[in-house]
C-alpha cells in the first residue's frame, strides 16, 4: 500500500490500480468501514 499525497482536496482511494472511492464523485468523505469493505471485496 502506498499513500501519494496531491492537492485540491480530492480524496480518492485506489488498489492495485482501481479506483475503490472518489470524495469528488460522491461529495462525502467515506467511513472508515465502508472503505475497508470495498478493499476486501
Amino acid at each position: 500500500m502506498e499513500l501519494i499525497p496531491a492537492s485540491g482536496g480530492i480524496f480518492e482511494v485506489t488498489v492495485n490500480d482501481e479506483k475503490i472511492y472518489s470524495k469528488k464523485e460522491t461529495g462525502v468523505f467515506p467511513r472508515s468501514n465502508e472503505l475497508i469493505e470495498k478493499m476486501n471485496a
